[in-house]
């Protein structure tokens, strides 16, 4: 296991806006990611979780107030996205794909060496794909998928882990060893947010919650915030929404 890291990441969101074409996909959302805290992110399609992802990323920039990243810079962000956004017809083998979570340490065009290509093998042998280096990524299932991502991001070692639906249409054993992956990383004292849709995991694994729709429902203990009346709320501001609404002035 590797030592506890020496600085967790924080993230403060100041009446935060995110909006595609000046219709908010985030509306007015205040508060933080306490260091070390683990977090899911829930509500309706359609809420605005994965573009909070996103902006934390820097891949999305605010319309309106403010994302701060405290105790880190960005290049200390590991960041999944849904397996949706993975183009597995690039003609790139799983070692490739994992020894990119060297990227930062060694930079984009020096050889892997000895000690490196040890460090891969360890991290795709505890996600259970030892053996499959040289498999091309286009001939796994999902859930090898997921393993090979993950293996990625243990050797990015970051401090602040975004994952964006990990769980999503992948057996439920392999849901059980990631889902121990993360809970190794919580205990490191890492900073996780992760936008999840089963909420009975949820409720059993992830100590905080984030519930929106588009705008916050409630946020704080999962045990406070997934309560029959909050999920009603999020159901109901989703159901409510129109896309055809006037453009957010904080968005302009």
């Amino acid at each position: 296991m590797s030592p506890p890291v020496s600085a967790a990441a924080s993230v403060r969101l100041g009446d935060l806006t995110l909006a595609y074409r000046r219709h908010p996909a985030v509306h007015h959302l205040t508060g933080s990611f306490a260091p070390g805290s683990f977090t899911a992110i829930v509500g309706p399609n359609g809420a605005g979780k994965s573009t909070l992802l996103k902006g934390i990323v820097g891949a999305v920039k605010p319309n309106d107030g403010s994302i701060e990243i405290v105790g880190i810079d960005r290049r200390d962000i590991a960041y999944l996205p849904q397996a949706a956004e993975i183009d597995r017809s690039f003609p790139i083998t799983v070692l490739d794909l994992v020894s990119l979570g060297l990227w930062r340490k060694i930079g984009p065009f020096r050889r892997i060496g000895t000690d490196a290509a040890a460090r891969v093998e360890e991290a795709m042998a505890a996600v259970g794909l030892a053996g499959f280096e040289r498999r091309p990524v286009g001939t796994l299932s999902g859930g090898q998928l997921q393993r090979a991502l993950f293996a990625r991001m243990l050797l990015q070692d970051a401090r602040l882990l975004l994952l964006d639906e990990p769980f999503t249409a992948i057996d439920a054993r392999t849901v059980a060893d990631l889902l121990a992956l993360v809970g190794r990383w919580h205990g490191e004292g890492r900073t996780i947010v992760a936008v999840l849709h089963d909420l009975e995991l949820v409720r059993a694994s992830i100590p905080e919650t984030l519930l929106i729709a588009r705008e916050p429902i409630a946020w704080g203990p999962t045990a406070t915030v997934l309560t029959p009346e909050n999920l009603l709320a999020a159901r109901r501001m989703g159901e409510a929404w129109d896309e055809a609404a006037p453009v957010c002035e904080a968005a302009a």
